[in-house]
């Protein structure tokens, strides 16, 4: 039985168990106890909602092209959700952004995608980073990866220390559109020490010398992995006029 149904088939299963016996123990990254009474039935329809969207995600980042362009094929253990308050939108993957509701730095909220848990976990420093590939154009990626940011912080706090300010995007007119990457990067030995990261000499190819090098090389460099992800599109208007919203 493929692994994805295996998944369903399990959660229900617990679903199942738990309506007539009550919770039942799980292992939660976060410590968190597991939900009683009527919450665990809402719990678990998120568990089930998550693992379809991480099932997923993969495929629609072939699809898009970010594997393996930006980066190796990876399990995504984590979701994310970026909002921009002052702008009143949020991204998710494959949608379509106004670059000027992308101006200020975004709030950050990570979730485990294991059962019943769908709560920040706050035992490891975590880094977000923004990338985009198709600077200047996806025909002409001379100056890929650029850099646009990088941050640290524990999934509980919005607000993350920046190491690299963060760089609104903004795709220059005629460009075409722009596929913008967040990646979420743990440490691959799982330390839960804070991070002492080294900063990219330059933003342009983050710091290395040849087309295409990105965020993958760097991270390999820090010891870092990726465990979660999203993108985006955005383009110029003064070049396309109406923002369309398909997605991938």
């Amino acid at each position: 039985m493929a692994p994805v149904f295996s998944s369903y088939l399990l959660l229900i299963a617990q679903l199942l168990h738990a309506a007539v016996a009550g919770p039942i123990e799980q292992h939660v990254l976060n410590s968190a106890q597991a939900p009683k009474g009527p919450d665990i039935i809402h719990e678990y329809a998120l568990s089930i909602s998550t693992l379809m969207y991480l099932d997923l995600t993969p495929i629609r980042l072939r699809r898009a092209e970010i594997i393996p362009t930006v980066i190796d094929a990876f399990t995504p253990k984590f979701s994310m959700n970026l909002t921009w308050p002052s702008a009143n939108v949020s991204t998710s993957l494959g949608n379509t952004l106004e670059p000027g509701d992308m101006q200020h730095v975004p709030d950050i909220i990570v979730y485990d995608a294991t059962p019943s848990a769908l709560k920040p976990v706050k035992s490891m420093q975590y880094t977000v980073i923004l990338t985009d590939p198709d600077a200047p154009s996806r025909d002409n990626p001379e100056w890929s990866e650029m850099c646009h940011w990088i941050a640290t912080g524990y999934p509980g706090q919005p607000k993350w220390t920046e190491h690299v300010h963060y760089k609104p995007p903004g795709p220059p007119p005629k460009t075409g559109k722009h596929r913008y990457v967040f990646l979420l990067l743990a440490p691959a030995n799982g330390t839960t020490e804070e991070l002492h990261l080294q900063k990219p000499a330059d933003r342009k190819h983050w710091g290395f010398e040849h087309e295409r090098d990105g965020v993958r090389k760097w991270a390999q460099g820090q010891g870092l992995v990726v465990v979660g992800e999203l993108a985006f599109v955005a383009w110029s208007r003064l070049t396309w006029g109406v923002v369309g919203r398909k997605r991938w």
